[in-house]
């Protein structure tokens, strides 16, 4: 009903001239429509950020996805993502969050009701910032007038300088005199957190321009640091800021479960986990990542040996994976961790009670105990209590890292990325002690033994980061490092590899030609065939503005 808000607003302002047409226009008016005088402020609110969580799922799987944390099905990249394939993308952020919150705030501006105002325009600031990495180009200063109905793209560099600025405004009204007080999924009613969000935005925002505007991203970067106001993690969850949507366990309709868990403990199957991912978790360091079994959870401790439910073991990796050193298949080693390449067209054996499942961070599935039983069961784990990790304080010192080493800003690259990883691990584990799978953990992991894991894994890529040859190969460590404290957040991860072509040597796709690397997508049908101003781009390697890096193969 909220999408005829527009024409119905409208309407309810026009006067008529007898009485006669007033009791017409009694008789005609529709008792349950929304319109400016009953629409609910709060109401508004919570459907706005319930949008943006599920706007961002989406994202965030695709570029996950492309980044191989977990796997990608389809041969070539261009079948992976056709035109159809970000439509819901598209109308939750247009048709659903963007105009709620243009019919939110003459409301919310009329009432004082600054604290929405200040929230609303954060997720807006979100919302075109996700937008433009997405696709690039995109309606904004048209979008939303109801009487154009083919509004055309706005240069993208622009909408991210309109949604920095929306960012100052939000952070105005988390701090003035207000009324009102918003249901707040996020931070509970805690502005000063907002405050540290917004901040923390504003970082992201220079450091993804940082290619194109390395002075300015210098000074912007430069002063958050002196402002001392971003995202910072406390003893516990509660006392920290991390920005995260928090799942429940029930399956009932509305299911208000993570949707990897929903995907897959209710009846198995689901989700590959990405070989290549695994073997950073497990393989590449020589040691077990002190994550690995709060990520992943395996339904069995060996590998196969039927070529029935996983085909590739009988086969030899292609030449070019052969020539490039990539694993291939399975991790090395006979562990379970059963995943698939990158680009893997193959169809679906009967192995969904086999395949390595997502666990209990951030998906609130299962730690993995070595119990290696089936994940057919929705009362497993941690029933679905899992988090979208949206912007964690840790990844402010990961992307202070990379300021630092890249733009030299004030602070120590290699400081900011060991304390950006011993952050993510705390958060994954506190996170993980406070759902139904804490009694399991504990009795495997303790806390001095997880304590240490972490200690050995800092200094081990300490060493690592102190004895790379140059620049480049830091940023790597520093990239690398990233990616992996990234898991379930594909979004960032989409972004830092097309920004720094890191991780390098990424797993390419199992056929050698599979086509450029996706650096933005197509626009969505839903907006193609009905725009008569829109243009469909050429092909998938156009790139964002801030994205001015060399074309594929650079990156694939």
């Amino acid at each position: 009903m909220k999408r005829f808000i527009y024409s119905v607003t409208l309407a309810s302002t026009m006067l008529f001239a007898t009485s006669c047409e007033e009791k017409l226009d009694e008789l005609l008016e529709n008792p349950n429509a929304v319109n400016a005088q009953t629409a609910s402020p709060d109401f508004l609110l919570n459907s706005i950020q319930l949008g943006y969580q599920g706007m961002w799922y989406g994202i965030a799987d695709r570029g996950a996805r492309l980044t191989r944390q977990i796997n990608q099905g389809s041969a070539l990249y261009e079948l992976a993502y056709t035109a159809p394939a970000t439509n819901g993308t598209w109308s939750t952020a247009y048709a659903g969050i963007l105009a709620d919150i243009d019919f939110l705030t003459p409301l919310a501006t009329t009432a004082n009701l600054q604290r929405h105002l200040g929230i609303a325009k954060t997720i807006k600031a979100m919302v075109l910032f996700d937008l433009v990495d997405t696709f690039g180009d995109v309606p904004y200063s048209e979008a939303l007038d109801a009487a154009n109905f083919n509004p055309k793209v706005d240069d993208d560099a622009a909408i991210y300088t309109a949604a920095a600025t929306l960012l100052d405004e939000a952070k105005a009204h988390f701090t003035a005199n207000t009324a009102g007080t918003p249901n707040d999924y996020f931070y509970n009613r805690n502005y000063t957190k907002w405050v540290r969000l917004v901040n923390t935005l504003k970082l992201r925002y220079f450091l993804t321009r940082r290619l194109i505007d390395p002075a300015g991203s210098r000074s912007g970067i430069n002063a958050l640091i002196a402002e001392n106001n971003m995202l910072k993690t406390g003893a516990t969850l509660a006392a920290s800021d991390d920005f995260v949507f928090t799942f429940g366990t029930t399956a009932a309709d509305p299911d208000s479960r993570h949707p990897k868990f929903a995907g897959q403990y209710t009846s198995g199957g689901g989700d590959y986990q990405s070989t290549f991912f695994m073997h950073h978790l497990t393989v590449e360091k020589g040691f077990d990542d002190p994550r690995v079994r709060y990520y992943m959870y395996r339904q069995r401790l060996t590998n196969t040996t039927n070529v029935d439910e996983q085909e590739c073991i009988s086969q030899i990796p292609p030449p070019h994976y052969l020539v490039g050193g990539f694993p291939y298949c399975n991790p090395a080693g006979n562990r379970g961790y059963w995943g698939r390449d990158h680009l893997d067209p193959d169809g679906i054996p009967p192995d969904g009670l086999a395949r390595t499942a997502y666990g209990v961070y951030p998906s609130g599935g299962r730690f993995d105990n070595n119990s290696a039983s089936p994940v057919n069961n929705p009362s497993l784990g941690a029933r679905g209590a899992g988090v979208h990790p949206i912007m964690l304080a840790a990844y402010v010192d990961f992307m202070l890292a990379e300021a630092a080493l890249t733009l030299g800003t004030t602070g120590n690259a290699k400081d900011y990325l060991l304390s950006g990883i011993r952050k993510q691990m705390t958060y994954v584990r506190l996170f993980s002690l406070t759902s139904a799978e804490a009694s399991v953990i504990t009795a495997f992991d303790p806390n001095d033994q997880f304590n240490r894991s972490v200690e050995n894994y800092i200094s081990f890529v300490g060493n690592r980061y102190d004895a790379a040859a140059n620049a480049d190969s830091k940023l790597n460590v520093i990239a690398t490092e990233y990616w992996l404290a990234l898991y379930g957040n594909g979004l960032e991860a989409f972004n830092l590899y097309r920004r720094t072509g890191k991780p390098a040597k990424m797993q390419p796709a199992l056929e050698e030609n599979a086509g450029p690397f996706i650096r933005s997508f197509l626009y969505p049908n839903n907006y193609v065939v009905t725009n008569l101003n829109a243009s469909q781009k050429s092909n998938l390697a156009q790139q964002v503005f801030w994205d001015n890096n060399p074309a594929s193969p650079w990156i694939y």
